[in-house]
């Protein structure tokens, strides 16, 4: 993956895709983090990427970028269905790739894209950005220390009101890899293995509520563990009123969480990382923490943590020119795609727990999975 060690060494970046992730995710981010130069961007139509990026050169297909040999790291960030082909082609050139989230719409095409990045040797990574989230690096700090004791509950929300299907872009189309649960429920899911790791069992909800949709629209499951740990994950577009992002127990106390993260938010108003506020959440939306040890009681705000995004991105610099162990391996992305799977056969089932199949394992007659129900 690493060819000579040297930190200081600027990786020539190309971006396949310019549309809401592409622009708001990705080009910003990457355009703050030294040591990574973007320099080409796949775009076809809509926003323009020299508004806001002067020496980037715009491209009109994949090919044409590909086909450039000074480009070392690719960034993926077109639609979740295409993915798979996208990446390939990646692979197939030699370039070292990093794809939007959901990984891909089936763990069998996140296994072949794995097996031909080892084969050329490439680095392959998911940006799983939530992972920088503030109010998750907060909360993961509060499980390292050791707060709030052993957790046996855990319930992670992202609801908002969106009752009308609108059927404009694809995440509102009846495809694989498409619907909420791919897009929003695989940050939740990874977060969870993050912290606690594979689940023995899980069971799922997975549906097509409001009328006339069809893509997933609400998702409830929970990842069971053998420690009697249970870890809850929803999402609906059907809540006005949405409560905690984050409800967390334990044996020595709780934590629960209002709002969401603020970089993204900050990105779509046009701010980058490095400028004033960046990252930095209202005091009125930190999280409540309650807990006892020693005797002494506690119960209060815990300020949240500053959002950092580029540290994924700079990660993946120190990986390719420093040798550094990645930080989002396309092994856990994978991973995150297994429990989608065994959530959508559990809804399919009727609900009931089923275990989570292997990796690599293929599905028997009648498990067959399809991303919509």
């Amino acid at each position: 993956m690493m060819q000579n060690s040297n930190p200081s060494r600027t990786i020539n970046t190309g971006l396949i895709g310019y549309g809401f992730g592409g622009r708001t995710f990705h080009a910003p981010v990457i355009d703050r983090v030294e040591g990574l130069a973007l320099r080409k961007v796949v775009q076809r139509h809509g926003y323009s990427a020299l508004e806001r990026y002067a020496d980037v050169e715009i491209v009109r297909s994949v090919e044409e970028l590909l086909a450039d040999e000074e480009l070392e790291l690719v960034v993926v960030a077109t639609p979740s269905t295409n993915h798979y082909e996208v990446v390939k082609a990646c692979l197939e050139a030699g370039k070292h790739v990093v794809v939007e989230k959901p990984f891909t719409a089936t763990s069998a095409e996140a296994d072949a894209l794995i097996e031909l990045s080892e084969e050329r040797g490439l680095l392959l990574s998911v940006f799983h950005n939530r992972r920088w989230d503030g109010d998750f690096l907060t909360l993961r700090g509060l499980l390292q220390q050791g707060t709030l004791g052993d957790i046996v509950d855990v319930e992670m929300h992202w609801h908002y009101f969106d009752p009308v299907p609108s059927h404009r872009g694809w995440r509102e189309d009846d495809a694989p890899g498409t619907g909420i649960f791919y897009d929003l429920g695989s940050h939740f899911i990874d977060q969870a293995l993050c912290l606690f790791g594979l689940p023995d069992e899980v069971e799922g909800d997975v549906r097509v509520r409001r009328p006339g949709g069809t893509a997933v629209d609400y998702y409830d499951v929970r990842l069971h563990y053998g420690t009697g740990l249970k870890v809850r994950v929803s999402s609906s577009k059907t809540v006005r009123e949405p409560g905690p992002r984050y409800i967390v127990h334990g044996t020595r106390g709780s934590f629960v969480k209002h709002g969401l993260d603020p970089q993204e938010p900050a990105l779509i108003k046009g701010l980058q990382p490095g400028d004033a506020g960046y990252g930095v959440e209202a005091e009125a939306l930190w999280g409540r923490l309650s807990c006892v040890k020693d005797g002494l009681q506690f119960s209060g705000h815990v300020a949240t943590l500053p959002g950092d995004y580029p540290a994924y991105y700079r990660n993946v610099h120190a990986a390719l020119t420093a040798g550094a162990e990645l930080a989002v391996t396309a092994r856990e992305a994978r991973d995150v795609v297994r429990v989608i799977e065994a959530a959508m056969r559990s809804s399919a089932g009727g609900g009931g727990r089923v275990p989570l199949a292997p990796a690599g394992a293929k599905l028997g007659a009648g498990e067959e999975v399809s991303s919509q129900k």
